[in-house]
């Protein structure tokens, strides 16, 4: 039993890192690179879409983790998945704190009520992402060398 959660916690954050890289590394470049009014729009939308799903992603990977860690507390690995269940609550409070509030406004922006600054702010949203995802990958990484 064990072994299918740990297994099935490495792939759920695995995933996460793999749409996080994604997002932060492809997705932004391509709709970065559009014209104001697409570029703008596309973000927009991204925002509507992934906020749905990456809250339940987020907290779903800290209580899988949550359970490894409990479940397998006398196996050698215990430290790295404590170590990385602490990164992984800390990737939810960065992305309550510093982005979820830029993201919440770019949701609802269309070219006809985008404020002057929007530019900024997306850039200061990939900023955060880019730490958020450098978080995510040292805790999948270290959930992987538990797995060992």
């Amino acid at each position: 039993m064990l072994s299918t959660l740990q297994i099935v916690t490495t792939v759920v954050v695995g995933l996460l890192v793999g749409v996080e890289f994604a997002v932060a590394f492809i997705m932004s470049r391509i709709l970065n690179a559009l014209p104001d009014d697409s570029s703008q729009l596309g973000h927009a939308h991204g925002g509507r879409m992934l906020g749905r799903v990456m809250p339940f992603w987020y907290i779903g990977s800290v209580v899988l983790g949550v359970i490894w860690g409990v479940a397998g507390r006398h196996d050698g690995g215990a430290g790295l998945v404590v170590t990385a269940v602490g990164l992984l609550i800390l990737s939810v409070v960065m992305s309550v704190l510093l982005l979820v509030p830029i993201n919440n406004r770019n949701r609802t922006w269309t070219p006809e009520n985008r404020p002057a600054d929007w530019r900024e702010q997306l850039h200061r949203w990939e900023r955060y992402h880019y730490v958020r995802v450098a978080v995510i990958i040292a805790a999948f990484t270290l959930l992987v060398t538990a797995l060992t």
